[in-house]
């Protein structure tokens, strides 16, 4: 198991809070991390390496 964490991001591009993830690999980390986008980014990292970003899709939520 390994160590992420997941960082919201506001409109403003400031971190708002920080989630510990404790992941088998990156593919479930990546996957987790895509989960807690709501209206908001999510930024995934693993130590000091971004990982990837995960926007809310443009105009808010799918219907």
């Amino acid at each position: 198991m390994q160590e992420y964490k997941a960082y919201i991001v506001d409109k403003g591009g400031h971190i708002t809070e920080r989630i510990d993830l404790i992941c088998e690999d990156e593919d479930v980390a990546r996957g987790r991390a895509k989960q807690l986008v709501d209206g908001h980014a999510v930024e995934l990292w693993q130590g000091n390496r971004k990982i990837d970003r995960f926007d809310p899709p443009p105009g808010g939520p799918p219907a």
